[in-house]
């Protein structure tokens, strides 16, 4: 009995030793895996449906628009016709540029040159500052709802698809459109807000570059066409 237990008593302490250096290594891998954490949301150019489109980052030279492309502040983008580009921004909210377009983007806001933007926040959306969307004549602000823009050397035209849009000139006077109504400048002065009336409407729907031919989803569309009897 006493040669069993001598023989049992080596065995018990090999087990154990081994058992030591399996547990630090166990450990030693649980220590260096890395975390998994969530990437921080950044502007990213999220489709190109149509060329020339441009990208110019800060102190960089200008170059092609990629998907997927992340945009840093003041980051000029530019079109020439027919180009076109989606942008998600870092908080969630989207904008879409039409032809021959010039665009910078600023840490609170977007500066528009010239050109067709249609920008949007998604139903639903919680976040508490506007979107705010500037030309030379005066700053289009937008909280749940979807604002059109096109700034040419006659004139620039504000046009609420959906929501309310405050518009407030340059001089700061405010405008305020609500779904369907449209605001223009042009040198003569301000005209509007005033309602489309259906057949605008319908050709606009129809015919828009930036509601029609792009892949990337506009998540307020179907609001749109419901708030202006588009739907069927």
């Amino acid at each position: 009995m006493a040669l069993c237990r001598g023989l049992r008593h080596p065995r018990t302490l090999t087990l154990a030793a081994a058992a030591v250096p399996l547990a630090v290594i166990v450990a030693g891998l649980a220590f260096v895996q890395p975390a998994v954490t969530a990437s921080p949301r950044v502007p990213r150019v999220v489709d190109v449906p149509s060329r020339p489109a441009f990208v110019t980052p800060p102190a960089a030279s200008e170059r092609p628009a990629l998907v997927g492309q992340v945009l840093g502040p003041s980051t000029v983008l530019r079109t020439e016709n027919p180009g076109r580009l989606q942008i998600l921004l870092a908080d969630g909210r989207s904008f879409r540029l039409g032809g021959n377009a010039q665009l910078r983007i600023e840490p609170t806001l977007l500066d528009l040159v010239r050109g067709r933007i249609i920008a949007w926040i998604d139903p639903g959306s919680k976040g508490s500052t506007p979107l705010r969307v500037r030309t030379r004549v005066g700053t289009a602000s937008i909280q749940g709802t979807t604002v059109f823009i096109e700034a040419s050397a006659e004139k620039v035209l504000f046009l609420s698809w959906e929501g309310n849009v405050e518009v407030r000139a340059a001089d700061g006077t405010a405008y305020q459109l609500t779904s369907g109504q449209r605001l223009e400048a042009t040198p003569q002065g301000w005209t509007g807000p005033h309602r489309m009336d259906a057949a605008e409407v319908r050709k606009r729907r129809r015919n828009s570059e930036l509601l029609n031919g792009f892949q990337a989803p506009m998540q307020t569309l179907p609001v749109i066409e419901r708030e202006l009897g588009l739907s069927p």
